[in-house]
């Protein structure tokens, strides 16, 4: 006897009810289990992979920032260590302070470093000359300063070491800051300096910071000196670091003031220094947002297997409950009792065999079998509403992994030395990154507005080349952080100057976006024209166009975006600003937004 027959057999020696339970066993519930449990393992590990190689580009993204900066800070350091006028300063004893200020004036290395480099915070030069003071970038040096690790640690050694730093602001509050610590070599001079160069943590947030991940960064075996919640600023490394490996590197999950992270942990060596800098990027999301994952595919698993399991109960209670009775009755005719009940629910099979005892096992079996048939139909067609249901899962993809999806692409093609490529793919996710990021607010600032522009036509740079050539000129003195606008406003202004001004020009193409105060006090109005040397509009063209864009025409497309523009002017600021249109035939044509100074600076986001 094969398997499945004993299985028949075996099943036939059970009940109808443990039968019917026993199939769905069998035939539902162990294969969901298997292949629900399958599924759940296998979307956890590709979940973890797909988190951990986000942490890891997002890493990589810091370490590079991080070696551009050591890089070009190095450099400060040389051309301030070696510089001469720094040197006679240092080693010179002078006899009054006036000659001593004018001497630190007049030093240009110094006056330029400290005023244009946006990543160093402060330049520091601590010098044991009695005859120099406190001024500018020279610092007496004291006790205190003698007694510091890194003092210390300079007068040892002659190279360059990076160091973090505390040091307290104006409310005594304790600051960390990553610093290059180098010794001034004076010859013949008795003195000691020692250059020490702050890095700006400000700058450092802009550049690092990213709302999906946070970073944490230490310089060996020293103390944070950057974190993103600046809590752990001064603390150790919440990931155990092995110092004495050249090149330390972890991926995987820690348990981070009782939360589950996922970590990144990579070692730069500084430009040109022994030091190294530890960079950890945490992602404190990752985790929860894999477990809310698989708590759904688990809830769909148990519905498919719960609901399935209801239905199977009911019918099953519900055909037993007509087997019992005809048994029952079968019975009854069998002792030879006709007095049988005057009807039986349904009109299925079973009413036959009811309506024909004398064959009663003949039709039984065959009511079983169609049962059965019936079952296995059902069971079918569940299985396929619930693969129906698996397919319907779709996942939400977060904009920042399309920035970092496109951040990954151009480090390919930089990788591949595709330059053009990589600067075209950086400047649309700039571009995307605005647009997406502008959608929701009511205002932006004249200057982002701007740099929205300038982004723009950087893209079309790219396609037209030296066929179209931009400038934009702003009103000197004019703060456009003071000012607010209507996103999404200007650009679409210079795309129509490019489209319809600029399209027959083959060559000499210019497009200028000026930006002034028409009268100097602050109740005036902000002028912002749109100029391109195209081949501008005739007289009835002009009138037409100005026409289109108070009054819309359903039945043209043409100008409904400079309509659109008018609309929201007027709709925001009132009538009494709006869009006007300039043109001469021949000689390119002027688009102006006219906007009141007062209620720029009046609006908020």
């Amino acid at each position: 006897m094969s398997g499945i027959q004993k299985l028949i057999a075996r099943l036939n020696r059970l009940t109808i009810r443990r039968q019917l339970y026993r199939i769905y066993t069998v035939v539902v519930v162990v294969p969901i289990l298997l292949i629900g449990s399958f599924l759940l393992m296998y979307t956890y590990h590709m979940m973890q992979n797909y988190y951990t190689d986000l942490l890891k580009a997002d890493n990589y993204r810091v370490r590079n920032i991080f070696f551009d900066i050591t890089r070009e800070v190095y450099e400060i350091s040389r051309d301030i260590s070696f510089d001469s006028g720094v040197r006679i300063i240092l080693a010179d004893d002078f006899e009054g302070r006036q000659e001593y200020m004018r001497a630190v004036d007049s030093n240009e290395v110094l006056s330029r470093y400290a005023s244009t480099y946006a990543e160093v915070s402060k330049i520091e030069i601590y010098t044991d000359n009695p005859s120099l003071s406190d001024y500018k970038q020279f610092v007496q040096m004291d006790e205190s300063v003698k007694g510091t690790v890194w003092y210390q640690q300079a007068m040892e050694q002659a190279g360059v070491f990076w160091k973090a730093i505390s040091w307290e602001d104006g409310y005594r509050d304790s600051n960390w800051d990553l610093c290059l610590v180098k010794r001034i070599q004076l010859v013949n001079s008795p003195y000691h300096a020692v250059l020490v160069i702050h890095i700006d943590s400000n700058y450092l947030r802009v550049w690092v910071d990213n709302t999906e991940y946070g970073s944490v960064m230490s310089v060996d075996r020293g103390a944070v000196f950057y974190s993103s919640d600046m809590v752990r600023n001064g603390k150790a490394q919440p990931v155990a670091i092995a110092f004495d490996e050249s090149y330390f590197q972890y991926t995987g999950r820690i348990r981070i003031d009782g939360h589950q992270c996922f970590v990144d942990v990579s070692t730069l060596h500084a430009y040109q220094s022994g030091s190294k800098i530890y960079i950890c990027t945490l992602d404190k999301h990752g985790y929860d947002h894999i477990r809310s994952i698989l708590y759904i595919c688990g809830a769909m698993i148990a519905v498919a297997l719960i609901i399935p399991g209801i239905l199977i109960h009911i019918f099953t209670n519900y055909f037993t409950g007509r087997v019992r009775l005809l048994r029952q009755e079968m019975h009854k005719v069998s002792n030879q009792d006709y007095e049988l009940i005057p009807a039986f629910r349904g009109s299925d099979e079973l009413s036959e065999a009811f309506g024909d005892l004398q064959v009663m096992v003949g039709n039984i079996k065959e009511q079983e079998a169609r049962a059965y048939e019936a079952q296995i139909k059902e069971q079918e067609l569940l299985i396929r509403q619930q693969e129906m249901e698996f397919k319907m899962l779709a996942s939400q993809i977060n904009p920042h992994f399309l920035y970092n999806t496109l951040e990954t692409i151009r480090m390919k093609a930089l990788t591949a030395g595709d330059k053009e490529a990589a600067t075209a793919i950086k400047l649309l996710g700039k571009s995307m990154r605005y647009v997406l990021e502008n959608m929701g607010t009511s205002v932006t600032t004249l200057g982002e507005e701007l740099n929205h522009v300038d982004e723009y036509m950087k893209i079309q740079h790219l396609r037209f080349g030296d066929r179209i050539t931009y400038e934009k000129k702003v009103e000197e003195g004019l703060d456009l952080t003071r000012y607010y606008i209507l996103p999404l406003l200007l650009q679409p202004v210079v795309e129509n100057a490019i489209v319809h001004g600029l399209d027959e020009k083959e060559e000499g193409g210019r497009i200028v976006v000026s930006v002034c105060r028409k009268t100097p006090d602050e109740t005036g109005l902000l002028l912002i024209d749109v100029d391109d040397n195209g081949c501008g509009m005739s007289e009835e063209a002009l009138n037409k166009l100005r026409t289109d864009i108070e009054i819309r025409d359903m039945s043209r497309s043409k100008s409904i975006g400079l309509y659109n523009i008018n609309q929201r002017l007027k709709l925001h600021y009132g009538e009494g600003y709006r869009l006007h249109v300039y043109s001469e035939q021949g000689t390119g044509t002027r688009v102006r937004l006219m906007i009141s100074v007062k209620k720029m600076e009046n609006e908020k986001r």
